[in-house]
């Protein structure tokens, strides 16, 4: 007979097959007219126009993801306006992400509006998340706690899985590609759908040998991958994963919705046999959610959704085992969208997390557990002049109860003014917050129960321009984080003992002349310690001072299009002391699209075209020049 406490966890297990996406939708639609390509929903939780946005977005379609020469999200994001990919040693291995000079744990990730991340790291596995399995992605640059909570400081990304074009029938997709360091990939979906919804299938797998990751003989102690020992190996890399998909609209008022997403991975590195350290890793990615909505009239929604994260490492020495670390966060959401007048929406809910997280380790185990519980509340108004201006005003307010940390409020206020001729200026300022991860609590040799959680605040100002096929926007701001948790060597464990001041300039735009497309973006930041003691006025590290990425695309007819991407960053710091430095760098990558047949495309690409060496963490490799060619088919 099946335990009242079995029982209790079936359904939870019933109820975390449905996804969390929905609660990103709002109760007052746009017009009909509105291009659903340019609708955003995880700048304010509700469904705008990104160009109607009070924050600095940016969306990169499934177009653009195939039109790149990337065969990962880590490679995709690479350069963008706001972000630096530190990455150790190739496709496949560690990728951490500073959006705008914070923390790499400062980041919130979703994926279909769940959150993701380990809550032992409090990182996200950004290089386990499978390209072909992403339809789009979404980046807010910018705090966002007072709608999300914790982890927000420096912005959100939300990335969204494969979806069937809008129709009925049976609709299929294919992909299979090889490359470089024996790069091998293959993928395909198929989505039944009728009037109500439909379900849908993804598989994919994606191999590679690999490059020799870690240059790190004669490297300073704790620096990169320090070894005594070479190791000169290809450090390998494979991936599998599954997606699956089902909505069903019951009425005109309900609809239900339901995804999962797995991601299994076997990753190879370097490690000094002397220290008898792990050398490989297999990973598991679980991303499950669902979501119920009720929407009785336009100006009025309602939306529950569950998720489910699960983040797993099994480390061995060879064959030989060597530790585990776990990790699980379930959350729900229940939001109210109210339409109180034409350009007036109130947004109101309730969110709960629980983050669970258990280490495996003959010298070094631990296990911990917290729940987070929050209201939230948020105002957007638009008002219009008669003399063709307009302004927009969005003010939001939370409240987080967690269990260890007890409350924290966060807010923000942002406010636009459109003064004609495609014209519009913003301004913004929010506070955000951050918790310490597992490991900085509890983690032997490291962690320190007494840490409190980090603090921010942050002011923004924007000037943007958009007219015909040209538009522009330019971004200045200032973050100022407090209790910012790094290792203190004078307890030797982790401490809140620094302070940090980041400003920085965004300048992104874009223009379409005929046949041909062009896009650019440019950062410029300063990020500063700025507590007391040797390290006070230094670089923050891993952060370069400027980057810039330019893509430029050219088609010919429906058939042919060619396009160049060029990206650079400068020197960085790696350590917090300054005296470890990384060089610049600047690589070209080309690719180039034939559609020889109906549904039926051809892919190359070209990566680091000049084999520039680099490195973005210092002591691991990146790979040299690179080609990829793929075949790709889409059924109608």
């Amino acid at each position: 007979m099946q335990s009242r406490s079995d029982f209790r966890k079936t359904l939870l297990a019933l109820a975390l097959a449905m996804p969390a996406s929905a609660a990103a939708q709002s109760a007052a639609d746009p017009a009909p007219a509105t291009d659903l390509d340019r609708l955003v929903v995880t700048a304010t939780r509700t469904a705008i126009t990104a160009d109607a946005a009070l924050a600095a977005v940016e969306v990169i379609d499934r177009d653009q993801i195939e039109r790149s020469s990337a065969h990962s999200l880590p490679e995709l994001l690479r350069g963008r306006a706001g972000i630096t990919l530190v990455n150790q040693g190739g496709l496949g291995k560690l990728s951490t992400l500073f959006l705008r000079g914070t923390e790499s744990d400062h980041t919130l990730f979703l994926v279909d509006g769940v959150r993701v991340g380990s809550p032992s790291s409090g990182l996200a596995s950004l290089q386990d998340l499978p390209l072909e399995q992403i339809e789009r992605i979404e980046i807010v640059r910018g705090p966002r706690s007072s709608l999300y909570g914790a982890d927000a400081i420096g912005g959100v990304i939300q990335v969204f899985t494969r979806r069937a074009a809008a129709g009925r029938g049976v609709q299929g997709r294919m992909h299979a590609g090889l490359g470089s360091h024996g790069l091998r990939e293959a993928s395909g979906g198929l989505d039944l759908r009728g009037t109500r919804g439909g379900v849908g299938v993804d598989v994919g797998l994606l191999e590679t040998d690999g490059i020799d990751a870690c240059r790190g003989i004669g490297a300073p102690l704790y620096a990169g991958c320090a070894m005594d020992q070479p190791d000169p190996d290809r450090d390998g890399y494979r991936n599998r994963n599954v997606a699956l998909r089902a909505d069903l609209a019951a009425g005109d008022a309900w609809r239900f919705d339901a995804q999962a997403l797995q991601s299994r991975g076997h990753n190879f590195y370097d490690a000094d046999p002397a220290w008898g350290l792990p050398d490989n890793s297999r990973v598991l990615q679980q991303v499950a959610g669902g979501s119920i909505r009720y929407r009785p009239r336009d100006s009025l929604g309602l939306a529950l959704s569950v998720g489910r994260n699960r983040d797993d490492s099994d480390n061995y020495l060879g064959d030989a085992y060597a530790n585990r670390f776990t990790g699980t966060r379930d959350s729900a959401s229940l939001q109210g969208d109210i339409g109180l007048a034409a350009g007036h929406v109130l947004t109101a809910g309730f969110d709960w997390q629980r983050d669970r997280a258990e280490v495996e380790d003959p010298f070094s185990p631990f296990a911990a557990a917290r729940g987070n519980r929050a209201l939230f509340a948020q105002y957007q108004g638009q008002f219009a002049h008669g003399d063709g201006r307009a302004q927009d005003l969005q003010l939001s307010l939370r409240r987080d109860d967690n269990d260890q940390f007890g409350g924290k409020t966060t807010g923000g206020i942002a406010w636009g003014l459109g003064f004609g001729d495609g014209w519009r200026v913003t301004a913004s300022h929010a506070t955000a917050f951050k918790a310490p991860s597992f490991n900085e609590l509890y983690y032997p040799y490291y962690g320190n129960p007494a840490l409190r959680p980090e603090a921010s605040r942050s002011t923004e100002i924007a000037l943007r321009h958009q007219r015909g096929d040209i538009e522009w926007q330019l971004q200045a701001y200032e973050t100022r984080i407090d209790d910012l948790i790094t290792y203190d060597t004078a307890i030797f464990a982790a401490n809140n003992i620094e302070q940090a001041r980041i400003r920085g300039i965004e300048l992104t735009g874009g223009l379409r002349l005929g046949a041909w497309s062009l896009r650019g973006q440019a950062s410029a930041l300063q990020a500063r310690n700025r507590s007391a003691g040797i390290a006070q006025g230094r670089a923050l590290p891993r952060r370069p001072g400027r980057s810039a990425r330019l893509d430029l695309d050219r088609a010919f007819g429906d058939a042919l299009t060619l396009g160049i991407s060029g990206i650079a960053e400068g020197a960085r710091w790696d350590d917090v002391a300054n005296t470890l430095r990384v060089g610049g760098y600047a690589t070209l990558d080309a690719t180039a699209s034939w559609r020889f047949a109906p549904g039926w495309r051809l892919q190359a690409g070209l990566a680091n075209a000049f084999d520039r060496r680099y490195e973005t963490s210092a002591y691991y490799r990146q790979p040299g020049r690179t080609w990829s060619l793929g075949l790709r088919w889409q059924g109608d």
